[in-house]
């Protein structure tokens, strides 16, 4: 027995259209596709968010850490002030502050008669114990003997 076609159908099909039984190739592809564009898209996100940390990378290591958590707290928050902070933050070359203020507080260990890095050594030998330090003990700092206090 032959099929006979409506007489309104057309003849001759696209070949996107397949038969009820077989496999539907042109949604194989549209769905390899779309997870490949999700998962370059998002590759694509991540890389430019982290941009400001990569950048602050090679910086001092204070500047390094404010921008990692402006980026963390701009990923969690959606706000995204924080990112660009954190971008002309990464940008920007802050002075080195730390080293004046060592030669300073050098200068006025010599002048004041300390040993160069006495107070540090103190500090270390004295560890945990420092906070365990009697009550009746002496609260002056070695080479600030004699000098009283304005309060």
């Amino acid at each position: 027995m032959s099929e006979l076609l409506h007489p309104i159908a057309p003849h001759h099909l696209p070949g996107f259209i397949t038969a009820p039984d077989s496999t539907d190739i042109l949604m194989v592809v549209v769905g390899i596709v779309l997870l490949g564009a999700v998962l370059l898209v998002g590759n694509l996100y991540l890389r430019l968010h982290s941009l400001p940390e990569r950048m602050a990378h090679k910086s001092q290591k204070l500047q390094f850490e404010i921008v990692a958590v402006l980026g963390l707290l701009a990923l969690f928050t959606h706000i995204h002030l924080f990112w660009v902070i954190g971008l002309l933050l990464a940008m920007i070359d802050l002075p080195d502050f730390s080293t004046p203020l060592r030669s300073i507080a050098g200068s006025v260990e010599k002048m004041a008669g300390v040993p160069p890095g006495s107070e540090a050594a103190e500090i270390a030998d004295e560890g945990p114990a420092h906070a365990a330090r009697p009550e009746g003990a002496d609260a002056t700092k070695a080479g600030v003997r004699g000098v009283r206090s304005h309060a």
